[in-house]
């Protein structure tokens, strides 16, 4: 009996103990699970709330970006083909220019020269009655040459200005060729210059030097030709040169002070450059060639000296008439600079 109820009691006592386990279980899992759940939640909520109202801004940020950076491009875009046609019609306006300049230059070189073949081709036409077109050729070159001499004797400073205008303005164009523009290409108002000069200028006063050298150095010894070419390339040839090229200068409206400036700069070279050419053709001009027949001769020599000389003074006006340019628009341009 003993026995039994100590089991008994033992069993009894085991029953709470199992209670009070289990109950220790559930509140366990009731305060472990429960809270930690709840927790996460009130965790979590809010932080996705706060995520939510902040990529709200950013994405109307980015698509504000998205509208101004496509705004920017369409006005790139319409600037760009706005330029495009703007340089299209330039182009196109400065091709109907230079079509309009070659058609102008192409008549007046067709225009001279018909009228030049015909001067000196019909020179005998009051007496081409019953002749060959082989005896026209064949006689022209000798009775031309006779209506220079002829006009050589009742006008002879006229003649000799016509020729020097016809010759400096040919070495102006073949300067401009030189200078890498096409044949047609040439400027009208630059060859115009020259032959301007040329024609008043030149011819005369190469009329009167010779017979002034003449009239100082009378002897006709072999030995007075040096003296004659050394006079020429020193006191004449400088004379020439800066008449020349001081005309020339007034004639492109330019200042007196640009001018004498460019002149200083370019004399001594243009001088020397004549050395080169001068001495051996005038050697031919004091010693062979008549009086009344040099400046002839000297305008054949100048179609390639008046391309030197016209090089010269027009190299050194263009460039800086482009140095000026490039100032003022490096000028316009810094001054349009946004001050700080």
């Amino acid at each position: 009996m003993s026995l039994n109820n100590f089991a008994n009691h033992g069993h009894i006592l085991s029953s709470p103990s199992k209670s009070i386990q289990e109950s220790r279980n559930t509140h366990f899992f009731s305060i472990n699970f429960s809270p930690h759940i709840t927790r996460q939640n009130s965790l979590k909520i809010p932080s996705l709330s706060a995520k939510t109202s902040l990529v709200q801004p950013i994405n109307a940020v980015t698509e504000d970006r998205e509208v101004d950076s496509t705004e920017e491009i369409s006005q790139e875009n319409e600037k760009k083909e706005s330029n495009g046609s703007e340089f299209v019609e330039t182009k196109n306006s400065l091709s109907i220019l230079l079509d309009k300049d070659r058609f102008l230059n192409a008549a007046i070189v067709l225009g001279a020269g018909t009228f030049a073949i015909t001067k000196l081709l019909t020179i005998d036409h009051d007496y081409w009655h019953g002749w060959t077109f082989y005896e026209i050729l064949r006689y022209a070159p000798e009775h031309n040459w006779i209506a220079y001499e002829e006009a050589l004797k009742t006008n002879p400073v006229l003649a000799k200005m016509a020729i020097s205008g016809i010759v400096y303005a040919l070495g102006d164009w073949i300067a401009q060729c030189y200078e890498g523009k096409p044949l047609l290409e040439f400027d009208r108002t630059r060859m115009f210059r020259s032959g301007l000069v040329g024609f008043s200028l030149h011819g005369s006063l190469s009329h009167y030097y010779y017979q002034f050298c003449e009239a100082l150095f009378p002897s006709n010894d072999w030995w007075m030709v040096p003296v004659k070419v050394a006079f020429d390339q020193t006191i004449w040839a400088a004379v020439w040169n800066s008449i020349y090229y001081v005309v020339l200068g007034f004639l492109r409206l330019e200042s007196a002070a640009n001018i004498f400036g460019e002149l200083k700069t370019t004399f001594w070279p243009m001088l020397t450059a004549g050395w080169k050419l001068w001495p051996f053709a005038h050697l031919i001009t004091y010693g062979v060639i008549p009086l009344d027949q040099r400046l002839l001769w000297v305008d054949c020599i100048e179609l390639v000296w008046v391309t030197i000389l016209s090089t010269y003074s027009n190299e050194k006006s263009e460039a800086r008439i482009s140095e000026e340019s490039s100032e003022a628009k490096s000028d316009s341009s810094s001054s349009k600079l946004p001050e700080d």
